[in-house]
């Protein structure tokens, strides 16, 4: 799998944000809170995300940015594990992932939390998906 980040992988509708923060489950992996929202398959891309950094904590745009880059090169390179789990399945999820920290963090730390999200996400998205099994 080609280890990019292109646009159309990014969520950027109004509409569909505020449907993600309205009606989306959420969940925290500290300093992370990610809200998401799955549907049935459309179109070709099956996740698409938003990453965003809290300005109440880091109050210069300069270390929020900073955060950002890391956020996303960090979910570019281990996009796969969750790329692959929705691909098997049909399915297509919208998420954004939050830094909440008080202070930056390393890249390192970073790259593992997003990993554990990733794989948080997939248990989430299957205990979603037996749930409404279930119920029909």
């Amino acid at each position: 799998m080609k280890q990019s980040f292109r646009k159309d992988e990014r969520l950027k509708s109004d509409k569909v944000i505020e449907m993600l923060f309205s009606r989306g489950n959420t969940f925290l992996v500290h300093p992370f809170r990610v809200n998401w929202l799955t549907e049935n398959k459309t179109g070709d891309i099956p996740a698409k995300v938003l990453i965003g950094v809290s300005r109440k904590n880091l109050r210069k745009a300069v270390q929020r940015n900073q955060m950002k880059r890391l956020c996303r090169e960090a979910y570019r390179k281990n996009k796969h594990i969750l790329y692959d789990h929705l691909e098997d399945r049909n399915l297509r999820c919208d998420f954004s992932i939050i830094f909440i920290g008080k202070e930056r963090a390393e890249y390192s730390v970073i790259e593992q939390k997003i990993i554990t999200i990733l794989k948080r996400l997939i248990s989430e998205l299957e205990q979603h998906s037996n749930t409404n099994t279930s119920s029909s």
